[in-house]
Order: C-alpha cells, then sequence, then structure tokens
C-alpha cells in the first residue's frame, strides 16, 4: 500500500458523490452527488464549489463538444439522458431507454469519440438481482444496450490508443472488470473477457479512469485506490482517509492530478468515524491521464 499523500481537496459532505469529470477549458471539476440530485462544479485552487440541484438522481454527467442553449453538459438521470445547463440549472430531456422504474442511471462517461456512456443499476439494490444495463448514447440521441445482466454498473473508462472499453459489476459475488475491444466507428464492443476480479483484494471494484500509459484506475470500496497495467496485473494501491471512495479521474493543469470522490455519513452510517467521509480528495502519482471525450450531440 502506497504512502502516497491524499489531500482533502472539498469537505463536502457528499451523500453519494460520484462521477468527477475534469474540465480542461475551465479547470473545473464536475461530479455529482447522486442521492441530493446534485451536479458540483468545483475550482480545486481557490476551494469554490458551486452547485446545480436537478430535482432527481443524477448518476454521471459528461461534456459537450458544442454547448447550446441546452446546455454544456450531458447527464444520466433516473428518468433517462438529458442536456443539463448548469448555470440556468435545467435539464432538457432526450431519452429514456430503459423504462425500469427500480432502477437508476449510476456509472459513466463520455467515449473518446463523441458517445456517452452510462450503466444502470436496481436501487435500492438487493445484491442478488441483476437487473442493471450498460447503455451507449450516440451523438443523434439514439441509445442502445451494449451490456446486460448488471449488478452495480461500475469501471466504465476507455483506452483510445488500444482500443479497449472496460466496465465492472460491484456486486459482491461479482466483483469484476471486465475489458471489450471497441470499435468507436460502429460504436460496437466485442469478445468480452476478464481483466480481473477483486475477490482476492480488500473491496470492490467502483468508479474508474485510464492514464497515459494505459494502466486502469479504480476506486476499491475498502479505502483505496488501485492501478492495474494493461495486462491485468496489480500494480500499485493507494490509501484513501475514508472507508468508500467512489470513482477516480485525472485533472488539474498537466493532467497529473487524480481526484477522488467518496460515500458519506448519510448513506453509510458506519464512516461517522471518519469526518471528511463524503469529501473529494486528490494526490499526485507521477503519471498523466487522459482527458475525457466529449459528447458530440
Amino acid at each position: 500500500m502506497s504512502d502516497l499523500s491524499v489531500d482533502l481537496v472539498l469537505d463536502a459532505h457528499a451523500t453519494l458523490g460520484e462521477g468527477p469529470v475534469w474540465s480542461v477549458a475551465e479547470q473545473r471539476l464536475y461530479w455529482v452527488d447522486i442521492m441530493k440530485h446534485e451536479i458540483h462544479r468545483t475550482d480545486p485552487s481557490s476551494g469554490t464549489d458551486e452547485v446545480c440541484d436537478l430535482g432527481e438522481q443524477v448518476g454521471c454527467l459528461g461534456l459537450r463538444a458544442q454547448p447550446d442553449a441546452r446546455g454544456a453538459l450531458v447527464a444520466a438521470l433516473r428518468s433517462g439522458f438529458h442536456y443539463v445547463d448548469f448555470d440556468q440549472g435545467t435539464k432538457t430531456f432526450i431519452c429514456d431507454p430503459e423504462h425500469k422504474p427500480g432502477n437508476r442511471m449510476n456509472d459513466g462517461r463520455c467515449d473518446p469519440y463523441g458517445a456517452f456512456w452510462a450503466g444502470s443499476m436496481m436501487d435500492p439494490s438487493d445484491r442478488k438481482t441483476r437487473t442493471g444495463s450498460i447503455w451507449r448514447m450516440a451523438p443523434d440521441g439514439t441509445a442502445t444496450m451494449k451490456v446486460d445482466d448488471i449488478g452495480i454498473s461500475n469501471g466504465i473508462a476507455f483506452d483510445a490508443e488500444r482500443k479497449y472499453f472496460y466496465c465492472a459489476d460491484s456486486y459482491t459475488d461479482v466483483q469484476t472488470v471486465w475489458r471489450f475491444d471497441h470499435d468507436p466507428d460502429a460504436g460496437a464492443i466485442s469478445n468480452r473477457r476478464v481483466f480481473f476480479t477483486t475477490h482476492d483484494l480488500p473491496g470492490r471494484p467502483d468508479g474508474a479512469s485510464v492514464d497515459v500509459e494505459g494502466c486502469y484506475w479504480v476506486a476499491l470500496t475498502s479505502g483505496s485506490v488501485a492501478r492495474f497495467t494493461p495486462e491485468g496485473k496489480l500494480d500499485r494501491m493507494i490509501k484513501v482517509p475514508v472507508e468508500k471512495p467512489t470513482m477516480c479521474t485525472f485533472g488539474g493543469t498537466d493532467m497529473s492530478t487524480l481526484f477522488i470522490t467518496s460515500i458519506g455519513h448519510d448513506y453509510l452510517p458506519q464512516s461517522k468515524g471518519q469526518p471528511h467521509a463524503g469529501g473529494l480528495f486528490a494526490c499526485r502519482p507521477g503519471v498523466q491521464g487522459v482527458a475525457d471525450g466529449k459528447f458530440k450531440g
């Protein structure tokens, strides 16, 4: 376990902090608090945090390549996919592909080619029933299911250089990250295989990101963030000062800062001994990350 310093960026007291996305243009970090229905926009240099309340659970978001009157963001909400104008606090419906009242959207991000991917899960989860799916929304607003039979969808990430797509299921009896070959022109994934499992590691896989060396960084539900090589070998683990980190992404002026969201006391009562649970954290692990793609719709 690495003794790398992990610092508190924002003592946010989030209920379920998730989905960090770095805006290179704004030098701000967008992230969500699923249960509070919020999108946050944080300036790490000043500690300023702005909040947009969307009135329903928001699982993940992405930046748009060409913002317009509907806003500069795309987001997966409980009711489906929407454009979001953060400054106005408004949302514009695009589509709801699932039509499953018991499900909500969870992890996701834009791919490097202009599509938006998001996975769903039963909420509340019974840790047995796998009703979740992973969806790809093309720039024209058409959503297609790409993976099904998922318990808790997580770990969505892309390695553009090697044309890999990653996803995970956090269920206790699954705890698996898969890798697929990704054909961006067709929007297709194929050749599903196990990348790694965490059955022999502390914690289950949650949200993830990829660095410039093709390594996969994933938050583990054990107070750590782990890095796996492109061969699926555990390379390093970084201890985080809270029990439940949820997702990590790279950002900062040189894309070398790893930002980490987390679960707070309201959602995880046993974390009350951790005063900064639900906070936003950051470290500098010595490698650059890859900026998220932008939705071209």
